[in-house]
């Protein structure tokens, strides 16, 4: 193929430039050069780049490849886009044959395309036969036609002529007969050629190493038009190829009439748009704007019938606007500016309704009749809406593409449904459950073990089923726009669902703390000493020991490099989760420690959040909540440090955001736990004091409406239950939160149990998040305890405590995970390795087991690892 390059020195004819234009792609040395030709909506464009960062602006500007020396690549960048330039220096210093290697090790490999700058000799070099096989440059593109890049085709090797010589009509032969592209300063060519310049038509096919399967020497021609529908076969030779390019219109060879200038007679001409040649170089394509009516002499648009479908639409709608007769529908739409706007958008809304296939196709029809006449009135064709996607395509830095607010807002009006008389749940035991009215009692549901089947046992053990499918669907696009763009998008959904604009997301230590009341302050500095007293009594000691005589093992910790902590804000605050989460990771000794929290509605971070991250030694604090907020953790962003674990609690949307990115194998990160909504199972007893056992259960449901508290009552009366639910109602009506009770109490139960057996063997198939005995003798039980994250033993030990300054941790399993996942604790933040050392004693008492074990599983190279050294023993 043959590659004009225009460098900016130079001054072309008009007549030149535009038969350039039309060949399938220019380089240019000038990279404002090159985004006018885009603009103007020249070929695709090539652009030799300085950086990696120049790249990615002009490849989203439509730039097509950009060229770069292979120690500027950046990986962010799509191989396909990026063309490897070895110089006439490199070719210089290290031999022909040492880069033809190196491109086929690495050009082919980690680009779409290579430049070689050779000289006149060494491009015959390359052509010529290598010792023992093929020519270099043979070599160099058999590689690449064996790389293909997606649907975009092989890599391509493009030669560029340096040094003294000229280019021949002969060596673009010679190269094109090799499969590489020839890159030919514009300057060499000509549409009227002088000496030492090439004819552009002799050039283009020479170079495109055009062949011909026919007697008479004439190429096969497709003609098509500006969607590539075909108008029709016609025939070419190098005259009428050269006239072509020199009108940038239709002209063939007619086997009847000689050189054939289509539509000069009929008006039915046509403008040259582009040419090309086919993988096999037997077949020329002509791209063409149609004129007149038609490409058959027929007066239909092509040789093969009308055509049909957008492209005949897009053909009647452009016709009608000239001529639609007066009174007509789409008279008025042309002439009614809020007529067309109203039916677009009422298309648009019934496109966006439908649900089946042919509901979809057929709104689909109508939606685009309405945006054909919306085009038409404004001059755009289809060509030009498909050069916007085709720019959109090359684009290389995304917008999250999230839907702007009034019709985000317009959708979530539209399909809000009207508040359920009943709170949706899954379990079989959950009919008719409704928040509690104003006025009624806050109640949870009672239930007898001894009346319930094995069926609606094993359902009350069950959580509500979360529509995880729904949740990682909402997620994903939130995860992916801020992998792609960054701070940008943290921003973005930062504004969006925190409503919080911000104009940068991260703060670093040291940080300015605002000022506390003395008793807060207090009250931090004494959980902070007790958690951290609880965690540091949790490292343990390095392990070593001797398997057998010359055979030492160890085992050894390392705390976790960089550690994201997540505090959840929203509708509390919460300085207890940065203690939680910070004090271990200090413990540990993380090198790194980032957390992350919402910020405030004046963009501020809350005041005992930003003191905990203060005491805990906290690197870096980023201000945003969410999903967004663990995508750029698990990521990082120009701002945001990338960590190798996430810790800390959320709702629904944080827990899909942990998991995508600790499934996703490019993030590389690790988080504590799955979660999911705050939960408690009380065990109480006639012993138990109704107003502590209600005060526990209302600390957990006061955390959201999806909260769950279990009561198990063992072996109590109908009066002691009653005393229970009484506090219940009349504690929950005093709190600030009351309607969030009023919608977690109602969704919880009591279950009536006979022992103190019982109630242990249903919370361990339970497995809770904190349990609370409140029961006699409580701290007998302990021991039967399998499953929960947390136990709170006796009638003084409130979980709150736990919550905010016993020692323990509050990150805990929930929703069940308590049967194989721990509460964070100092060993969340740490990892171990092992060792082991043998001395020539300890390798000769263990040789044996292992060569023999290595032979069973018939790994040759491990038993030989263990013989060679016996052989020197």
């Amino acid at each position: 193929m043959l590659v004009p390059k225009i460098t900016s020195t130079l001054t072309l004819d008009p007549s030149l430039q535009q038969a350039l234009s039309l060949l399938p792609f220019t380089l240019y040395t000038d990279e404002q050069q090159a985004v006018a030709s885009i603009e103007s909506g020249y070929a695709s464009a090539w652009a030799d780049i300085a950086s990696a960062a120049q790249a990615k602006d002009l490849l989203n500007s439509g730039l097509s490849v950009a060229v770069l020396a292979p120690t500027q690549l950046d990986a962010t960048i799509d191989t396909s886009r990026i063309a490897f330039r070895y110089s006439a220096a490199d070719v210089a210093a290290h031999g022909l044959k040492s880069i033809v290697e190196c491109a086929i090790a690495e050009g082919v490999q980690r680009a779409g395309a290579v430049v070689l700058e050779l000289t006149a000799d060494q491009i015959n070099e390359a052509t010529l036969l290598a010792d023992g096989g093929k020519p270099l440059l043979v070599q160099l593109v058999n590689a690449a036609s064996a790389k293909l890049l997606g649907t975009d085709g092989p890599v391509r090797v493009l030669v560029e002529l340096v040094g003294d010589g000229s280019w021949t009509i002969g060596m673009l032969s010679r190269l094109a007969g090799a499969g590489a592209d020839a890159v030919v300063s514009a300057d060499q060519l000509a549409l009227d050629p002088q000496e030492g310049q090439l004819a552009l038509g002799e050039a283009f096919i020479a170079a495109s190493g055009l062949v011909s399967d026919r007697a008479d020497g004439l190429f096969t021609t497709v003609v098509v038009d500006e969607q590539r529908v075909c108008l029709g076969v016609v025939y070419s030779n190098a005259a009428s190829v050269a006239a072509a390019l020199a009108a940038a219109q239709g002209v063939y060879w007619s086997r009847k009439r000689g050189l054939w200038h289509k539509g000069a007679t009929s008006g039915a001409t046509q403008t040259l748009l582009s040419v090309a040649v086919d993988c096999d170089s037997d077949v020329l394509s002509f791209r063409v704007r149609q004129n007149g009516a038609g490409f058959c002499h027929h007066n239909t648009r092509t040789c093969f019938g009308p055509v049909a479908g957008i492209s005949q639409l897009a053909q009647v709608v452009a016709e009608r606007r000239d001529n639609a007769p007066e009174g007509s529908y789409t008279r008025r739409l042309f002439g009614d500016e809020q007529l067309l706007r109203a039916k677009l958008l009422e298309e648009a809304t019934e496109l966006a309704d439908a649900s089946s296939k042919s509901d979809v196709a057929f709104e689909a029809a109508d939606l685009l009749y309405f945006v054909m006449v919306k085009c038409a009135a404004h001059g755009v064709t289809l060509a030009d809406i498909e050069r916007s996607l085709d720019l959109k395509h090359r684009k290389v830095v995304r917008r999250p593409g999230n839907a702007k607010p009034q019709f985000a807002a317009a959708v979530a009006s539209a399909t809000k449904p009207e508040a359920p008389s009943a709170i949706a749940r899954t379990s079989i035991l959950s009919a008719d459950i409704r928040p509690a009215q104003p006025g009624e009692q806050i109640r949870m549901r009672v239930y007898a073990d001894s009346e319930l089947t094995t069926v609606e046992r094993d359902a009350l053990q069950q959580r509500p089923i979360i529509d995880s499918e729904e949740i990682m669907r909402r997620v994903r696009p939130i995860v992916d726009a801020v992998r792609a763009n960054g701070d940008a998008a943290v921003l973005e959904f930062t504004a969006k669902f925190d409503r919080v604009k911000l104009d940068h997301t991260v703060i670093r230590a040291p940080f300015e703390v605002p000022a506390l009341s003395d008793a807060v302050r207090a009250a931090i500095d004494q959980a902070y000493s007790n958690v951290h007293a609880f965690h540091s009594a949790q490292l343990g000691a390095d392990t070593c020991i001797e398997t057998m005589p010359g055979v030492k093992c160890s085992r050894f910790s390392r705390a976790i490099e960089r550690v994201g902590l997540y505090v959840p804000g929203g509708t509390a605050v919460l300085p207890s989760s940065a203690l939680m989460l910070g004090v271990p990771a200090q413990v540990a000794g993380c090198r790194e420690i980032v957390l992350a929290t919402p910020p405030r509605s004046d963009g501020s971070i809350v005041p005992e959040v930003l003191y905990v991250a203060h005491k805990v030694g906290a690197t870096a604090i980023v201000k945003a909540g969410g999903a967004q907020a663990i995508a750029a953790m698990a990521y990082g962003t120009e701002t945001v440090p990338k960590v190798d674990k996430i810790c800390g609690p959320g709702n629904q949307y944080v827990t899909a955001a942990k998991m995508l990115a600790q499934n996703d194998t490019a993030a590389m990160v690790a988080i504590d736990m799955p979660a999911g909504p705050s939960e408690v199972l009380v065990v109480a007893d006639a012993t138990s004091i109704p107003a502590y056992v209600a005060s526990d259960l209302l600390s957990q449901a006061e955390h959201g409406p999806d909260s769950q508290v279990v009561l198990l009552a063992v072996d109590l009366t109908d009066e002691q239950l009653a005393a229970i639910e009484a506090q219940v109602h009349e504690q929950a009506s005093r709190l600030p939160r009351v309607d969030i009770v009023r919608q977690s109490i109602p969704k919880s139960y009591c279950l009536r149990v006979a022992s103190m057996a019982d109630a242990i063997h249903f919370s361990n198939a339970y497995g809770p998040e904190h349990l609370i005995l409140q029961n006699d003798r409580a701290s007998d039980y302990v021991a039967d305890v399998i499953n929960a994250g947390s136990v709170f033993v006796g009638p003084y030990s409130p979980e709150s405590c736990g919550d905010y300054a016993s020692g323990t941790n509050h990150t805990l399993p929930t929703y069940g995970f308590s049967k194989m996942y721990s509460g964070v604790n100092t060993g969340t933040f740490v990892k171990h390795i092992t060792s082991q050392e043998l001395t020539r004693e300890g390798l000769a008492n263990i040789a044996q087991t292992v060569m023999t074990l290595a032979e069973v599983e018939e790994l040759e190279a491990h038993r030989n690892a263990v013989a060679i050294r016996l052989r020197d023993m």
